[in-house]
């Protein structure tokens, strides 16, 4: 990779550090550090404008790309941003914040940084090898991003406001949702958020480094599937929630298919 880029990437280091040091200081004043979440996407939305803004490759490329990614995040940091404001902190962290005590602070401020890993890995698979892209790709490749990025962004936001609209009924308290697209997969918003990181890949295809795009889907599915995502969360519901467990059984974890009987 030339030097272009790795001094773009040094700006983007900045950048998430900067990011993470305003979600810690909120965090601190608030006790509550579920905000983060929201920061997390903004600031993959803002790494997406940035790389578009300073890359040499083709002008539509990168205006796609700051679209696309500007619009994901945005959409994404303002639910979250939405849905946790005023509300109990997120059981991941208040667990976390339980079990170091007197080093909360200190330990919240480099686990928020050690997120920056993960932020920086998926914006530079993603965003570099379409950024610096010289010429523009074929016409296929431009309708296949569109459609799944669309599908991506829609589906998301539909997972979501189902999920919300549940919650906020207060006839189903304790109960697991399965309306829509919750019948058809456990996560269904980890599935089309790990769809959004491969609509960037056909804008990649045939440019230098292109194949490192596939790493952006891979990484994704990973940290939801094994790291941070499902395992923690599916260990609360199953023990505080009457029928996950059953929900589990008969329901896909992430790709959404037919239900199985139970």
């Amino acid at each position: 990779m030339n030097t272009d880029i790795m001094g773009a990437f040094g700006v983007a280091v900045v950048i998430v550090v900067a990011a993470k040091t305003i979600a810690w200081l909120v965090q601190k004043k608030l006790r509550n550090a579920g905000l983060v979440d929201a920061i997390w996407a903004w600031t993959l939305g803002l790494l997406a404008v940035f790389y578009a803004a300073v890359g040499p490759g083709d002008s539509s490329l990168r205006l796609a790309l700051a679209l696309m990614g500007a619009t994901w995040g945005g959409r994404l940091g303002t639910h979250l941003f939405i849905r946790n404001w005023g509300q109990p902190e997120d059981f991941r962290y208040a667990h976390f914040r339980q079990k170091w005590g007197d080093k909360a602070d200190f330990n919240m401020f480099w686990f928020f940084q050690f997120q920056n890993v993960f932020t920086l890995l998926l914006s530079s698979m993603a965003f570099v090898p379409v950024a610096w892209r010289a010429d523009a790709p074929p016409a296929v490749c431009w309708l296949l991003a569109a459609a799944i990025w669309l599908a991506s962004i829609v589906g998301e936001g539909i997972a979501d406001t189902q999920m919300e609209r549940f919650r906020a009924d207060p006839r189903n308290k304790g109960k697991v949702c399965r309306d829509g697209l919750w019948r058809y997969s456990r996560h269904p918003n980890y599935f089309f958020e790990c769809l959004h990181w491969l609509a960037y890949v056909p804008l990649a295809i045939g440019a230098p480094w292109g194949w490192i795009s596939l790493g952006a889907p891979l990484l994704m599915a990973w940290m939801l599937t094994k790291l941070s995502g499902m395992p923690m969360l599916e260990e609360d519901m199953a023990k505080r929630k009457p029928g996950y467990a059953e929900y589990m059984r008969t329901t896909s974890a992430l790709v959404p298919l037919p239900p199985k009987s139970s």
